[in-house]
């Protein structure tokens, strides 16, 4: 009985030990003087749903439904000349039409983070500053045209859900804004 006894303090000491060990050396990461100015000049705007066209052949082949959200410098957003959410979402329908960043056909060659970054600077070429510290891809996905005929029609057939895009590492668009800033952006309107 005295063993058992003896047994279960050594373990609630080594247990004890080990997370207070633990704790004291596990070490915030290490923010540098640059990334704390960054970090106080921006915030996030949350993004709208978009249903940008897909043209191809001359007519449109489906439509992309994408909802972006993104990190931004504050100063600057409120010094445009019109508002940011109006100068994003007509910078994406340039960059998203113009460019064909996603081939439908072909996904496989498709790079979610190089999706990102080719947002985010296209946007800072066009506001000709840079405006845009990071592009949250919240939702990507794709509807075929036959699927909004059918939903149109509303044909006696099941609805289908819009196709996510994967790109070639098996990554789907599931950002999220962080909570602090979504409280604040629901305060704000």
């Amino acid at each position: 009985m005295l063993k058992l006894v003896f047994t279960g303090v050594w373990i609630c000491a080594v247990s004890l030990g080990s997370v207070y060990f633990s704790i004291q050396h596990a070490s915030a990461p290490v923010e540098t003087d640059a990334e704390a100015e960054r970090r106080a000049l921006q915030e996030y705007v949350p993004g709208e749903l978009i249903t940008v066209p897909v043209i191809a052949d001359g007519a449109v082949q489906g439509y992309f439904l994408t909802k972006l959200s993104f990190s931004v410098d504050k100063a600057k957003a409120k010094n445009m000349e019109v508002p940011l959410k109006e100068s994003v979402t007509n910078a994406l329908f340039d960059i998203l039409v113009g460019q064909k960043l996603i081939n439908v056909a072909d996904t496989s060659n498709f790079d979610l983070a190089s999706f990102k970054t080719a947002v985010k600077d296209g946007l800072n070429k066009q506001f000709r500053d840079e405006v845009i510290f990071g592009v949250l891809v919240e939702q990507l996905e794709y509807l075929s045209k036959t699927d909004v005929a059918r939903i149109a029609n509303s044909a006696n057939e099941k609805q289908r859900k819009p196709v996510p895009i994967v790109d070639k590492n098996g990554e789907t668009a599931h950002d999220q804004m962080p909570e602090s800033e979504k409280r604040a952006a629901a305060a704000g309107h």
